[in-house]
């Protein structure tokens, strides 16, 4: 199997953990507080990261780079949570959800700009048709009457998207020199400094007597698979795929949350859920086709 395609079964299967994130962490909120959900997140993945680095060949960190993954986690954690979490309480679902579509927007603008990646007419032509699907994908399963958005609200879920989609284009570097472990463990460890002192009191007044069981699953799932396993993930395919690529796979996530709804009997498969499914997996398609600066570069023309 070749590195590109590995590069985006892994860019799926973060996005397919984060996809069905989104229902079981808004189950657990039920009994947890949103910063407390957070913050156990942060801790909980930097000791599976920790743990699992003990059965991998060690790699020395340069005290050079330390800082630079201290800001790495600022941005693909910290903000890029914390934003988002705080944004969500102030504003509806759905609007979140459209927010989270001008991802690979921001991405492509940023890498532009730093990383000097040409913008094709393939590439904006491929983000324009995903956005159209995931936006019918969201639309379609939008309830009547679910309003209660909020600028303020959509406002920071746009600061949260402008936040990863810095650290998948300034920080590529740091993902091509370490392991997705090595990184990982020392930006969760970093991220639950940033999070206990403000959670602190929080958690500490938790009844756990009269947590259910089926919270503390959910949680379990949230620091496991939509921590733990989605940023190797994710990471890995930082290390292969371009960023504007990277950020495409975003798009699945209304795509998993749909079926979800699907699946346990919450709606039904329509047309516009195939037609919305079929523009987002061929907006991906259009933006892999897409030229790179290094493909220019190889026919010897100007970027």
């Amino acid at each position: 199997m070749s590195k590109n395609i590995q590069g985006h079964l892994f860019a799926l299967t973060a996005n397919i953990l984060w996809g069905l994130m989104a229902p079981i962490g808004k189950s657990a909120l039920a009994e947890f507080s949103a910063l407390s959900v957070t913050t156990f997140r942060m801790v909980g993945a930097a000791a599976c990261f920790w743990l699992l680095s003990l059965f991998c060949k060690r790699e020395q960190v340069d005290h050079r780079d330390m800082l630079k993954i201290f800001f790495a986690t600022l941005f693909a954690l910290v903000f890029n949570q914390g934003v988002y979490i705080f944004g969500l309480s102030m504003t509806s679902p759905i609007d979140a959800s459209i927010v989270t579509t001008t991802l690979p927007i921001v991405t492509m603008i940023v890498a532009a700009i730093y990383l000097k990646e040409p913008v094709t007419n393939k590439k904006v032509l491929g983000i324009f048709v995903g956005a159209m699907g995931a936006l019918i994908l969201i639309m379609n399963s939008q309830n009547t009457g679910s309003g209660g958005g909020s600028v303020i609200g959509d406002l920071l879920c746009l600061i949260a998207q402008i936040s990863f989609s810095i650290y998948l284009t300034v920080f590529k570097g740091l993902s091509q020199k370490y392991s997705p472990i090595t990184l990982n463990k020392w930006m969760f460890v970093y991220a639950s400094m940033c999070y206990i002192p403000f959670s602190y009191h929080g958690i500490a007044a938790i009844q756990w007597a009269e947590v259910s069981t089926a919270a503390l699953v959910q949680v379990g799932y949230v620091v496991v698979g939509g921590s733990f396993l989605a940023y190797i993930c994710i990471m890995t395919a930082q290390r292969l795929l371009r960023p504007t690529v990277v950020s495409m796979y975003n798009y699945m996530q209304p795509i998993v949350a749909s079926i979800v709804t699907v699946v346990i009997g919450m709606a039904t498969f329509n047309l516009e859920k195939g037609i919305a499914i079929a523009l987002v997996f061929l907006g991906v398609y259009i933006v892999t086709q897409s030229k790179s600066r290094k493909d220019f570069e190889k026919e010897g023309k100007e970027v």
